[in-house]
């Protein structure tokens, strides 16, 4: 298990970010410490880039945005989010994409 997710046993996983709005694309860039990085093209203003991290993520699991909640860091780079619904092997896959 990676240390950016930890999986609970109500079938929840929390997974811990490191955001850099504002970039040229959204996309993945890989681990930064023990977060998952990922490059957001929307700015960091009025919860833009959280609501678009949100859809980004849920659209990478094929999932409803609905099942994923920003749990901290609403102000921060350093973001967790909650998901339901999915596994872990697809959460894992996240860290692959590029």
């Amino acid at each position: 298990m990676s240390d950016w997710y930890r999986v609970a046993g109500d079938g929840r996983i929390t997974l811990t970010l490191h955001i850099q709005p504002g970039a040229k694309k959204t996309e993945f860039a890989g681990l930064h410490g023990d977060a998952l990085k990922i490059r957001l093209a929307a700015p960091p203003v009025d919860g833009k880039a959280n609501e678009a991290l949100l859809k980004f993520i849920a659209d990478k699991l094929g999932m409803a945005k609905t099942g994923v909640t920003l749990k901290s860091g609403s102000t921060s780079r350093r973001k967790v989010l909650e998901v339901k619904g999915v596994d872990r092997i697809a959460i894992e896959a996240l860290a692959s994409q590029r």
